[in-house]
């Protein structure tokens, strides 16, 4: 396997080569900027990363132990005393709070996929799409999107009248937005088959 040297790091030639004609052009990094970054980056994290696994080993170890001398815990306060003699529960510590700046849109505003499904399960992936579009029905019921006129209220239960609103708006959205082919370039047909199942 071909790899070539970069700030102390070995890279594989292909995702090198993808990486230098592919992805930095046209972003306005520099490719040579970009490897040292990542190798200063990599060259901080990877001994505090082994530190931390050493410390996962040890601390598994302990709790091997533990279990193969106790079996499941039945003494909780001795159980979670033991795991805070090893470290696995730390004392809570003062209040803080966490802000953040320069964060890109796509993780700070723009909603994304929720879910890591395995593409060669196509069960799973179904059930993923089918969860995809019951997000969007619950958005929009859940919304001001759907006005509350005609008995379309939201209420404490489900509103089949708001219900119906919520379907038409949604299939008009993805008309609009996402035009199938060939069939007339509607989602709606697609729609009516989802929402009948």
């Amino acid at each position: 396997m071909a790899r070539i040297e970069k700030f102390g790091l070995a890279f594989d030639k292909t995702l090198h080569d993808f990486l230098t004609e592919t992805a930095l052009p046209g972003t306005g990094i520099d490719p040579d900027a970009f490897f040292s970054g990542f190798s200063e980056i990599v060259h901080d994290l990877a001994p505090k990363n082994r530190a931390l696994l050493k410390t996962r080993d040890a601390m598994q170890e302990k709790l091997d132990a533990w279990y193969k001398d106790n079996g499941a815990p039945a003494d909780m306060a001795a159980y979670e005393a033991f795991l805070r003699e090893i470290g696995y529960i730390l004392p809570e510590g003062d209040d803080f709070s966490v802000s953040t700046e320069n964060v890109d849109p796509e993780i700070a505003t723009i909603a994304g996929p929720q879910l890591v499904v395995p593409v060669m399960n196509a069960r799973y992936a179904l059930n993923a799409a089918n969860a995809r579009w019951g997000s969007l029905y619950d958005a929009l019921y859940g919304t001001d999107a759907i006005a509350e006129d005609d008995d379309a209220e939201k209420g404490k239960g489900y509103n089949p009248k708001r219900g119906e609103k919520v379907i038409a708006w949604a299939k008009g959205f993805l008309d609009e937005n996402f035009r199938l082919q060939p069939a007339n370039g509607r989602m709606s047909p697609a729609l009516a088959i989802r929402t009948a199942c």
